[in-house]
């Protein structure tokens, strides 16, 4: 038996998803027949951003090494023993919007949004200008990542619920969800 249903972390996250003002679009789960590498993706956005150009894709990475390993470390420990906080998988977040017209200035928007994220959320700002052809102008795509490791040891314990992360990120979605129409016009 494992020491730590992750569908059930999932499922967890999602629950608090929604009660931090997310809806969940999409859930998806991928397993990897050689290696057995797993990846949770789960498709959400804030609840005033339905049928709006905003996308926020959260991505759970299972390596099962690390799943393995940190099982091994648990059940050599005595009773009543906590485990070491070594072992974590990493969780993304990228918030995703339509080809911009009118793109913003990137490092005003990430100065903007790490204000936001704080250092609970690091955000990196991107953006692809890419050309259809020579004669058409560029169209800017915008993208936001953020890269989080979750803690196996707070699964375990139940610590790992993300309140002020999923905070952080439905005000990374409004400010963006704001910003968009003039974006797009």
């Amino acid at each position: 038996m494992a020491v730590i249903d992750v569908a059930g972390y999932v499922a967890e996250i999602k629950d608090h998803a929604v009660d931090h003002g997310f809806h969940v679009h999409d859930e998806r789960h991928f397993v990897e027949t050689y290696s057995l590498r797993q990846v949770w993706e789960v498709d959400l956005h804030p609840e005033e951003g339905c049928g709006g150009p905003l996308d926020l894709h959260l991505a759970l990475d299972v390596d099962p090494r690390t799943l393995l390993a940190f099982e091994d470390t648990v059940m050599e420990l005595p009773d009543d023993s906590d485990p070491p906080d070594k072992f974590f998988f990493p969780l993304t977040f990228t918030w995703a919007l339509p080809p911009l017209p009118k793109g913003p200035d990137l490092l005003l928007l990430a100065v903007d949004l790490a204000g936001i994220g704080g250092i609970e959320l690091p955000l990196e700002v991107s953006a692809i200008d890419s050309f259809a052809s020579a004669t058409d102008g560029p169209e800017r795509r915008l993208s936001i990542v953020a890269k989080l490791q979750i803690s196996l040891a707070k699964v375990l314990a139940g610590e790992a619920l993300l309140c002020d992360v999923f905070e952080r990120c439905l005000a990374v979605s409004k400010y963006l969800l704001a910003a968009a129409p003039e974006w797009l016009a």
